[in-house]
């Protein structure tokens, strides 16, 4: 019919018209729809509900639909839909544990060029580590760490050393795997404020110079670090924050310092906020700094309460 003509110009119409419309399987909406891999391996499995070599090599085309066919359709493994599959490193991992169940060279091969799926490959097919698998997934630092972690299930140079190409994985193989430090897994780690922080917390469990230097681009980890690895003020890590950050000076002072100093009043009163609350909670009185800093903002009438109310109870 002109319909069914119509729609067979388009491969998901095809479908549709065999679907929907025919209500069964034939040769022109079949070859249509073969037009692409999505709707030949569709066509298989919902028109014809069996395979055959046409919707078979159209789903060929594309590893994602071919891996499907082979184990929806298919129900079991064939060369050419392998060969097909291998075309990707992901299919070619979930070829080997779902319709092959076994490990193979060639799928090992193809997985193996991804380091996640090389992985993958390890943890759900083979089972065991391998030089192929584990030289792949030492490509990507997270890999590297997860095949450390839960394949190897220990430390090596190899693996460490690509875990070291990220801060954040190399603290997590230190902490993770190693279990302890390393000269290597440290140095790495100093590479991000935020994984020196930790790296001297969880790992180190105590101060270091290099680990405090790492955190001084960040103000959040250089006031972390004094609060809970220095656990008390420093002049280096005071000065390292005073240049950063407003809210976190004020943090230091409030915490760290537990009371007031110049430096530190001078760089909270940049902005008036903080400068009214290191009056009320660290000053705990007024200063000739803090007020001029709230002078002509929504917090000048806060302060001058906040000091009448001081008045009244020296009074009482």
């Amino acid at each position: 019919s002109n319909t069914r003509k119509a729609a067979c110009e388009d491969p998901n119409y095809a479908y549709l018209y065999a679907m929907n419309v025919d209500e069964c399987a034939r040769g022109d909406t079949r070859k249509a729809a073969c037009g692409e891999p999505y709707y030949a391996y569709f066509y298989a499995l919902k028109a014809d509900e069996c395979p055959r070599e046409d919707t078979r090599e159209a789903a060929c085309k594309d590893p994602d639909d071919v891996c499907k066919y082979a184990l929806n359709i298919d129900n079991g493994p064939r060369k050419d839909t392998r060969k097909a599959a291998c075309k990707d490193p992901h299919n070619a991992y979930k070829y080997a544990e779902k319709v092959d169940k076994n490990p193979r060279e060639d799928t090992r091969e193809a997985a193996c060029k991804d380091p996640h799926n090389a992985y993958k490959y390890a943890e759900k097919v083979d089972k065991n580590p391998r030089e192929d698998t584990r030289e792949a997934a030492c490509k990507d630092p997270h890999n590297a760490y997860k095949y450390a972690l839960n394949i190897d299930k220990g430390s090596r140079e190899d693996t460490c050393k690509a875990a070291c190409k990220d801060p954040q994985y190399a603290y997590l193989y230190a902490k993770d795997i190693d279990k302890g430090s390393r000269e290597n897994t440290r140095e790495a780690a100093c590479k991000d404020p935020k994984y020196a922080y930790l790296y001297a917390k969880d790992i180190d469990k105590g101060p270091r110079e290099d680990t405090r230097e790492a955190t001084y681009k960040d103000p959040e980890y250089i006031y972390k670090y004094a609060l809970n690895v220095d656990k008390h003020s420093r002049q280096d890590t005071r000065k390292a924050i005073c240049s950063k950050s407003v809210e976190c000076t004020y943090l230091y002072a409030m915490h760290i310092d537990k009371g007031p100093r110049k430096d530190t009043r001078k760089v909270v009163c940049g902005d008036p906020k903080y400068a009214y609350s290191y009056a009320q909670n660290i000053d705990k009185d007024s200063h000739e700094d803090t007020y001029d800093a709230v002078l002509n903002t929504e917090y000048e009438k806060k302060y001058k309460k906040f000091i009448k109310n001081k008045i009244k109870e020296e009074i009482i």
